[in-house]
C-alpha cells in the first residue's frame, strides 16, 4: 500500500504512514467514520422509503390527466372528494377520450390472531382497465362480483398466506367493516407511513363498505386523452371550464412529485430526517476532526522542522488531506454494509420500501470524504498560525 500510494501521490504517504503508526486510534476512527455513515445512510433511507411509500399508490394508476379536489391536503390519501360531474365536464373536451372515477376510503383490519392493520381501500369500476397499471387490468375485471376484493400480500401485521391461493372460482373469504367478503386475487403493493395495505374493489363494494360515501362524490378522477394530445395544454384548457379554485388538473407523475415534495419537506416526519441527516455529518466532521486534530497535534515538532526547512503551507494540508480521505475511502464500506443489513431487517420486519441504491451509496461518498477533508483543514489551523520557532 505505501509503494502505490507513494506512486500515486508522487512522494512518501506521510499521511498513511502515520495513521498506521496509531492502529488503535486508526480503528477508533474508522468506527467513528462507520457510525457517522450508518446515521446519515438510516435518516437517507427512511426518507427515501417515505417518498417510495407516497408513490406506490400512484404508480397504481396510469391516466394522462387527474383530477383532485384543491382543499385541505396534499396527499393523495387525505384528500376531499369533489362532485363526480366534474367528470362529464372534461369529458366535453375534444381531446379527453374518457374518464373514470376513484373511490378511497381508510378501515382496520383485525385478523383471526387479534392482529390489526390499516388498510386504504381503492374503489374502481371493473372496466377502468385502460386508467390502471397493465398488471391489474386483468383482475379488475373480476371485481365485478359482488364483495369481492383483490389483497395486498405485503400488508403488514397480518398472515396473508392464506390468500395465496385466491381465485375467483375459489374466493378466500375474510371480514372488513362487519361484512363477509372474498378474496378473489392478489397485488403485492405493500404499506408505507400512512397505512399498512392496499385492497382494490369495485366501487359498489366500496359503497357497501362505506356506506357513508355517494358515487356522486369521488375522491379523484382519472382522465385519458388522445394520444397526441399535450397533457399540460389540455389541463390548462380544462381548468378555464370549471370556477376559479373548483379542482387541481394534473399528470399523476406531477401530482407525486408534489406530494413527494410536500411530505419531505412540509410534514414533520420530512423534517425529522433530514434533521438526521445533518446530526449524522455534524457527528462524522466531529470524530474526524478530534483524530486529525490529536494527530497534528502529536507531530506538531515534526512539521514545524518541515516548516523551518522552507515546506510551504500546502505541503501540510495535502498530508492531513491524505489522511481525511483514507479516513473517509476506508471508514465508508463498513459503514455501508452495517446499512445494507439494517436496511434488509427493517425491509423484512416492517414491509416499508426500504433499500440502498447506488446514487445514495455514492452521494454519502462523496459527502464523507467532503466532511473528513473539512475537519482536516480545521485540524489545520493551530499549524497555519503559528512560527516554526513556536512549534518547537
Amino acid at each position: 500500500m505505501t509503494a502505490f500510494l507513494a506512486r500515486l501521490l508522487g512522494r512518501l504517504p506521510i499521511g498513511y504512514l502515520q495513521l498506521m503508526h496509531h492502529p488503535g486510534r486508526l480503528l477508533a476512527a474508522l468506527a467513528g467514520v462507520a457510525f457517522a455513515n450508518v446515521l446519515v445512510f438510516v435518516q437517507l433511507g427512511l426518507a427515501g422509503s417515505m417518498a417510495e411509500s407516497v408513490a406506490i399508490p400512484y404508480r397504481l394508476f396510469q391516466p394522462d390527466l387527474l383530477i383532485i379536489s384543491p382543499a385541505e391536503s396534499e396527499s393523495l390519501s387525505d384528500a376531499s372528494t369533489l362532485p363526480r360531474q366534474r367528470m362529464f365536464q372534461a369529458l366535453v373536451h375534444p381531446d379527453v377520450t374518457g374518464g373514470t372515477p376513484i373511490y378511497m376510503g381508510r378501515s382496520t383490519w383485525i385478523s383471526g390472531n387479534d392482529a390489526s392493520s390499516s388498510i386504504q381501500f381503492f374503489g374502481l369500476e371493473p372496466d377502468a382497465g385502460p386508467f390502471v397499471h397493465e398488471a391489474l387490468a386483468t383482475p379488475l375485471i373480476s371485481l365485478s362480483l359482488s364483495d369481492t376484493a383483490l389483497v395486498d400480500t405485503l400488508t403488514r401485521f397480518v398472515d396473508m398466506r392464506g390468500f395465496a391461493a385466491a381465485h375467483p372460482e375459489a374466493p378466500v373469504p375474510f371480514e372488513m367493516q362487519g361484512r363477509q367478503l372474498g378474496a378473489i386475487g392478489t397485488v403485492s403493493i405493500g404499506g408505507g407511513f400512512g397505512g399498512d395495505g392496499v385492497f382494490l374493489v369495485s366501487d359498489q363494494t366500496f359503497f357497501q363498505l362505506f356506506p357513508q360515501r355517494s358515487s356522486a362524490t369521488p375522491s379523484h378522477i382519472l382522465l385519458a386523452l388522445d394520444p397526441g394530445a399535450d397533457p399540460g395544454r389540455v389541463a390548462t384548457e380544462l381548468a378555464q371550464l370549471y370556477p376559479p379554485d373548483a379542482v387541481r388538473i394534473r399528470t399523476v407523475t406531477q401530482a407525486m412529485e408534489q406530494e413527494v415534495r410536500y411530505q419531505m419537506t412540509e410534514r414533520p416526519t420530512g423534517l425529522i430526517f433530514a434533521f438526521g441527516v445533518v446530526i449524522g455529518v455534524i457527528v462524522g466532521i466531529v470524530i474526524a476532526y478530534q483524530v486529525l486534530s490529536a494527530d497534528v497535534a502529536d507531530h506538531i515538532r515534526e512539521y514545524a522542522t518541515f516548516k523551518a526547512m522552507g515546506f510551504r503551507q500546502g505541503f501540510f494540508v495535502g498530508i492531513i488531506l491524505e489522511e481525511a480521505i483514507i479516513l473517509a475511502a476506508i471508514g465508508f464500506w463498513p459503514g455501508l454494509a452495517l446499512s445494507e443489513l439494517f436496511y434488509r431487517s427493517l425491509a423484512y420486519l416492517t414491509n416499508i420500501p426500504i433499500f440502498m441504491t447506488p446514487d445514495r451509496a455514492v452521494a454519502v461518498f462523496i459527502g464523507t470524504i467532503i466532511a473528513c477533508a473539512m475537519s482536516g483543514v480545521l485540524a489545520m489551523r493551530k499549524l497555519a498560525a503559528a512560527e516554526p520557532a513556536d512549534l518547537f
